[in-house]
């Protein structure tokens, strides 16, 4: 549908559109065209969001047949230069086991209203909070333990999707790869993601974590970050339940999502809590148990 709308769009020779924001209150929540992705096709009319109420009363405006008149402004400027997004990737080499790995992480990129902390500033820095952990522990690893800090994810995982068709080889060492991906707030839980067998292996990890807030193994399936880049290729993927603090309401995609809305008590116990996952997970004598109809693919 929104392919169709701009190229009826482009056919009108539009100087720009406008927009609502999906929040109220005078907050803007911006996106993206799907369009706009490959450099192959024509750049499309440039696209503004303005505020609800804004928007509101352009619309009532012209539906009372009242004449609008918007000023536009707009510069853009376009980096062509290099056109790759890129993964960073770090290892803690395992011992006996050290062919097969247990992966955690999050995704780099953000949007441009705001600086992009809770989403995902938040995830990377409590990924990368929780190997310093072990790294500090001077731990030894069973499984390599690797952290994945993606690019492209808001493009549409583009960066785990990548690298994962560019290593089929590890799919079936990999045990499991866990995700936080939902804002500032401390950690609850984690979906099973639709692996029932998966729950009395974190019932049994995140038992010791119910002093600090941990208390919920969740049966369902939770989308809309990485871990389903591994979830749809039979990989265990899952990724952490938190506190929605204004994720939902304030932060996601919006001009607010910056350093202020960082609750950093809430991230360091959602490390230890990551800290202490990825770990047994590497020292378990069995890797994650994958969904019963998916180990053909994992393996295949």
């Amino acid at each position: 549908m929104r392919d169709s709308i701009n190229e009826f769009l482009g056919k009108e020779a539009i100087a720009a559109a406008i927009y609502p924001s999906s929040r109220t209150y005078g907050i803007l929540r911006i996106f993206g065209m799907s369009n706009a992705r490959d450099p192959k096709l024509p750049i499309p009319a440039p696209a503004l969001v303005v505020a609800h109420e804004q928007y509101g009363q352009i619309y009532r405006n012209l539906q009372r047949g009242m004449t609008v008149r918007l000023e536009v402004n707009i510069e853009n400027r376009f980096y062509d230069d290099d056109l790759m997004a890129y993964n960073t990737l770090g290892d803690i080499p395992g011992s006996d086991k050290a062919d097969e790995y247990v992966m955690l992480g999050g995704h780099l990129d953000s949007w441009y209203p705001g600086t992009g902390a809770a989403d995902n500033a938040a995830g990377t820095v409590v990924m990368m909070e929780a190997v310093r952990i072990l790294k500090a522990l001077d731990l030894k690893p069973r499984r390599t333990i690797r952290i994945a800090l993606w690019s492209a994810e808001e493009q549409g995982f583009l960066g785990s999707r990548g690298w994962l068709a560019k290593h089929q080889d590890l799919w079936p060492k990999i045990s499991a790869y866990l995700n936080v991906d939902n804002g500032t707030g401390r950690i609850r839980g984690v979906w099973d993601q639709m692996n029932e067998a998966a729950i009395p292996v974190f019932e049994q990890i995140l038992w010791p974590f119910s002093d600090l807030g941990v208390v919920a193994v969740k049966h369902g399936n939770t989308g809309g970050t990485d871990h389903l880049s591994f979830d749809r290729v039979g990989i265990p993927g899952f990724n952490f339940i938190q506190d929605p603090i204004e994720y939902g309401t304030r932060t996601h995609h919006t001009f607010a999502d910056r350093y202020e809305r960082l609750v950093i008590e809430d991230l360091q116990q959602a490390a230890v809590v990551v800290a202490a996952t990825v770990y047994h997970l590497a020292m378990r004598d069995e890797m994650m148990p994958r969904k019963q109809q998916e180990e053909e693919t994992a393996t295949n």
